[in-house]
């Protein structure tokens, strides 16, 4: 057995499968209903054989095919986007919907390696926007849009 040709996407692979896995065997329990009238273990059941697939497909191509290297770790990223999730989880209850999303969606932008301050708030409008449209208005999630309001 020869080396693998490229490692990210072997191991993005390997994971794929594991999750998918994991959510197969996690839904066993549930009642599976039908495509017409879904229960609770339908979705995460079939979503967990796309994982499977999806990961043997990314795991083979990255067994067989050459790509780039795995570089070094990219801690900027992992450390600002895992602090702005931390942060919406945080302030949703405490300032707001609208507030706590603003500030998920500039501490994601400044995990980046560009931040243009004009593309960040049009990004930040047009995302509150339709995520208020979305998930208050649409799907009527019981969350103030503001702390007074």
């Amino acid at each position: 057995m020869g080396k693998i040709a490229n490692n990210a996407d072997f191991w993005a692979g390997v994971m794929f499968v594991i999750f998918g896995a994991a959510a197969v065997y996690m839904s066993r329990e549930y009642p599976m209903g039908s495509a017409m009238r879904m229960g609770p273990g339908y979705f995460p059941h079939y979503l967990g054989i796309l994982m499977i697939l999806f990961g043997l497909g990314i795991g083979a191509k990255g067994f067989f095919k050459g790509g780039d290297e795995i570089g070094p770790w990219a801690f900027r990223p992992i450390i600002v986007l895992s602090l702005g999730v931390i942060a919406f989880g945080f302030l949703i209850e405490r300032v707001g919907f609208v507030p706590s999303l603003v500030a998920l969606i500039v501490l994601t932008a400044l995990s980046g390696k560009e931040f243009r301050l004009l593309e960040v708030i049009i990004l930040t409008i047009v995302l509150v926007a339709g995520a208020v449209a979305i998930f208050i208005y649409g799907i009527g999630l019981p969350y103030q849009l503001f702390w007074w309001y």
